[in-house]
C-alpha cells in the first residue's frame, strides 16, 4: 500500500498527516487555512504550499475529507445516501488528479422529507470503528453542529444534526444572557452538571435558558459559572433527544475540551463513554484508501 497523505480540510482550519504503509503517523501539520480563509479561492495553490513535499514520493496518494468537498470548497463532491460504509464512500471518491488526489464525499440522510448532511464526520466515525474494533454503535461528534450517528454492520444507517455549539455562541454573544456570562472562565463542573440536570425538567430550552438571567438577577449564579451552566443546559437538551438507556455506551469523537463535557453529561445519565480525537480521522481516511 502506498504512502497516504490524509487531509481534514474544514471551515476554519486545515490539518494533514503523512502516514506510512502500515497507517502510522509519520508527521502532522495544521494551518488556519479553512475553506473560508483560502486566498482568492486558490485551493490548488494552498494545497501545493502545504503538501507538495509530502506528495513527491512516487505512488503517494492524498485523500481529503471535510468541507473542501462542499459547494463552497475546492470542488463539490456529491453526498452518498445512508446507509453507507467505507466501501460506498470509496466508490464515490471525487478525483481532482486521477490516482493521486481525491475528495471524500459526505453523507446524507432523509428524515420525514427533510434532509440532513455531514462532511468529515463520516470519516471520523469509520476511523473510530476501526480503532475500537467495533461494527455497531452510537456516536456523537460534538461541535458547532453536533452529529449523532447510528452504525450497524459497519455502516452509518442514520444520523441527526443539532446546532448546539452555534446556539451557544448566539446566546452567549448576541442575547441578554451575554451580560451575565464570563465566557473565558474555566469549566465549572458543578454548574455544568446542574444545567444538564435542569434540561431534563420537561420545560424546554426556551424557558430554561431565561433561567440563566433570572438566577443571576437573584444572585444565585455568578458570571464565572454561568457559561458552564448554559453549556450544560444546551448539551442536556441535546441529550434529551437521544435514546440513551442506562448502561449503554456512546463513542465521542472530537476536541478533548468538547468530548470531556459530553462525557460528564453522559456519565450523569449512566451512559459509558469512549473518546477519540484526530487519530480517528487518519484511521478513517486510511480505511478509504483505494
Amino acid at each position: 500500500m502506498p504512502h497516504l497523505i490524509a487531509v481534514d480540510w474544514g471551515t476554519s482550519s486545515l490539518r494533514g498527516a503523512r502516514l506510512d504503509e502500515a497507517g502510522r503517523v509519520l508527521e502532522e501539520k495544521t494551518a488556519p487555512l479553512g475553506i473560508l480563509n483560502v486566498p482568492n479561492g486558490d485551493f490548488a495553490g494552498v494545497f501545493a504550499a502545504q503538501f507538495s513535499d509530502w506528495m513527491k514520493p512516487p505512488g503517494t496518494r492524498c485523500l481529503i475529507s471535510g468541507m473542501a468537498g462542499s459547494r463552497q470548497g475546492w470542488i463539490e463532491a456529491p453526498y452518498v445516501a445512508c446507509p453507507a460504509g467505507p466501501d460506498e464512500l470509496a466508490q464515490h471518491l471525487h478525483w481532482i488528479e486521477s490516482g493521486r488526489i481525491a475528495l471524500v464525499p459526505g453523507l446524507s440522510d432523509e428524515q420525514a422529507d427533510v434532509p440532513d448532511v455531514m462532511r468529515g464526520e463520516e470519516v471520523q466515525i469509520f476511523g473510530a470503528l476501526r480503532l475500537a474494533g467495533l461494527s455497531d454503535g452510537l456516536f456523537v461528534l460534538p461541535g458547532t453542529h453536533s452529529k449523532w450517528a447510528t452504525v450497524r454492520g459497519g455502516r452509518v444507517v442514520g444520523f441527526r444534526t443539532f446546532m448546539t455549539g452555534e446556539v451557544y455562541g448566539l446566546f452567549a454573544q448576541h442575547s441578554i444572557l451575554a451580560r451575565t456570562l464570563e465566557l473565558d472562565a474555566p469549566l465549572d463542573e458543578s454548574a455544568f452538571l446542574r444545567g444538564v440536570a435542569r434540561a431534563a425538567n420537561g420545560e424546554g430550552l426556551l424557558h430554561n435558558a431565561f433561567g440563566v438571567r433570572a438566577l443571576a438577577l437573584f444572585g444565585r449564579l455568578s458570571p464565572a459559572p454561568s457559561a458552564s451552566y448554559l453549556s450544560g443546559l444546551l448539551i442536556g437538551e441535546e441529550l434529551q433527544q437521544q435514546k440513551l438507556p442506562a448502561g449503554s455506551e456512546v463513542i465521542a469523537i472530537g476536541a478533548s475540551t468538547l468530548t470531556a463535557r459530553y462525557g460528564l453529561a453522559l456519565k450523569q445519565r449512566g451512559v459509558a463513554v469512549r473518546t477519540f480525537g484526530a487519530e480517528a480521522t487518519w484511521a478513517g481516511l486510511r480505511a478509504l484508501q483505494p
